[in-house]
């Protein structure tokens, strides 16, 4: 059952309304007064409906974001763009992951239905999409950072995913690689197919292997290619955790990278730099896109119409020693 106020009250032997002034931090209290009712909320685990919350300060001052997970290797420089963009406007972020499957949707719709936040920023978790159409439909102001496909129902922000693959492909053909190995992610990611045809339009090849985004499923896949004999001399990886599994493989091969096998990446994260060699790779601006985004929703919530089609940022192209 549901704290309430009355519940707080009760315990804090003070009134509704000296809770209310507590919590919405307006009128005089007596600070021992406010400590004992903080000290309530706490033990009891009260959560304040921000409903009316919002209707003290006129709005709750705060922004929802969802995200699949947090052990996303690019979503800790993702979310300090939002937290930038929010805390400078004086906004508080409640983040919610979707690490317990319907446990943590039921308990984020729960804050929905509360009105603990104004609007949100999603990095769209499985099986979420029609759950977040409905509640995009019924009025909460969304803007999607899109990695898994197209959704023009959504304010968006979007990477060239298509042109980064393009890059990369004709980095690998400029020095002489004609006999390429993608290794993909998942292939219902829209990102994948992006990046997948963005490489395949300037160099062709049908030798791609569907991976998993993980250093074990990049290394599996070059050990198990490298056992039957196939031949390649260079490896585009759709990011770079499942690169750092196929340098591991080849250097246990005994291949020498870059001389026998060239490999590329793609995101750039901070490890990118220190694997062995360092990796070339397609830089995602992460942390642009996660302030973008944040800049988009406020920008919607203070009045400003949201933009017809997405917000793209360019990738870029970073020339380490896996791929010279």
């Amino acid at each position: 059952m549901r704290v309430t106020i009355a519940d707080v009250a009760r315990e804090a032997g003070v009134s509704k309304t000296t809770v209310s002034r507590v919590i919405n931090t307006k009128g005089e209290v007596d600070r021992s007064t406010a400590a004992r009712v903080r000290e309530v909320i706490a033990q009891l685990g009260y959560v304040p409906s921000s409903g009316a919350v919002g209707l003290a300060r006129g709005s709750s001052r705060t922004v929802g974001m969802l995200v699949p997970s947090l052990t996303w290797p690019w979503m800790g420089e993702l979310l300090q763009g939002v937290v930038d963009t929010v805390e400078a406007a004086d906004h508080g972020l409640l983040l919610f992951t979707c690490n317990r499957g319907a446990e943590s949707v039921q308990r984020f719709t729960s804050q929905v239905s509360a009105r603990a936040f104004d609007g949100l920023v999603v990095v769209e978790p499985e099986n979420t999409l029609g759950h977040l159409t409905e509640l995009h439909r019924d009025g909460l102001p969304i803007v999607l950072i899109d990695d898994r496909g197209h959704h023009p129902e959504f304010p968006s922000v979007v990477t060239t995913n298509h042109e980064g693959g393009a890059s990369a492909a004709r980095h690998l053909l400029a020095a002489g690689r004609t006999r390429p190995l993608i290794l993909t992610g998942p292939q219902h990611f829209g990102c994948v197919r992006d990046r997948r045809d963005g490489f395949r339009s300037v160099l062709p090849t049908d030798l791609v292997v569907e991976g998993d985004f993980t250093e074990r499923g990049g290394r599996l896949a070059v050990e198990e290619l490298l056992a039957r004999g196939v031949a390649f001399d260079s490896v585009f990886a759709h990011n770079d955790i499942s690169a750092a599994g196929v340098l591991r493989a080849l250097r246990a091969a005994g291949r020498r990278v870059p001389d026998d096998i060239a490999v590329v990446g793609f995101d750039d994260i901070p490890m990118a730099e220190h694997t062995e060699p360092p990796l070339t790779t397609v830089r995602q601006p992460t942390r642009r896109m996660g302030e973008t985004a944040a800049r988009m929703l406020l920008s919607h919530l203070g009045g400003t119409p949201v933009p017809d089609g997405p917000a793209v940022l360019p990738t870029e192209l970073v020339v380490r020693h896996s791929a010279p």
